[in-house]
C-alpha cells in the first residue's frame, strides 16, 4: 500500500511546521536520521550500503513498517545502514530522488539508488529484498 505525498502545508499548522524533527516514536538509536542538509555525507558516501525509508509522521503505513525496519537495522548492523527521511521536513531530496508515493524504501550502494520499493512490505519481504540487492 502507497499514499500519495501531499507536500501542502496541513490547515492551521504553525510557520516551519515542516522543519521540525521526527517525531520521538520514530527515533532509534539504531536508524539514522537522515535530512536534505545531511544525506551526500550519511547516504552518498557511505562505506556501506544504506537503505532509506522515506516516511511521514501522518503516515499509517509508514508506521507499520517503523518496527520491521528497527529489526532490520539491529538484524543488519555492519553490512546495512538503515536511515529514514521525513519527506515533509526534506522537501529537496524527495522531489530530487522522485518520490511520489510513501514509504519508499530504496537501497543506496556505492552513491547510487541501487533497488526501490513503495508500500509497506512484511520483515519477509523487506529481507528478501535487501538480500536479493546486497
Amino acid at each position: 500500500m502507497a499514499f500519495r505525498v501531499d507536500t501542502r502545508k496541513p490547515p492551521g499548522a504553525p510557520a516551519g511546521a515542516a522543519a521540525r524533527a521526527p517525531h520521538e516514536e520514530f527515533m532509534s538509536e539504531n536508524i539514522k536520521h537522515v535530512s536534505d542538509a545531511t544525506f551526500e555525507k550519511d547516504v552518498l558516501q557511505s562505506a556501506t550500503p544504506v537503505l532509506v525509508d522515506y516516511w511521514a509522521e501522518w503516515c499509517g503505513p509508514c508506521k507499520m513498517i517503523a518496527p520491521v525496519l528497527e529489526d532490520m537495522a539491529k538484524e543488519y548492523a555492519g553490512r546495512l545502514t538503515v536511515a529514514k527521511l521525513d519527506i515533509d521536513a526534506n522537501p529537496e531530496i524527495t522531489s530530487q530522488f522522485g518520490i511520489r508515493g510513501i514509504p519508499t524504501l530504496i537501497l543506496f550502494k556505492s552513491g547510487k539508488a541501487h533497488a526501490q520499493k513503495v508500500g509497506a512490505l512484511s520483515k519477509s519481504q523487506l529481507t528478501a529484498f535487501v538480500d536479493s540487492n546486497l
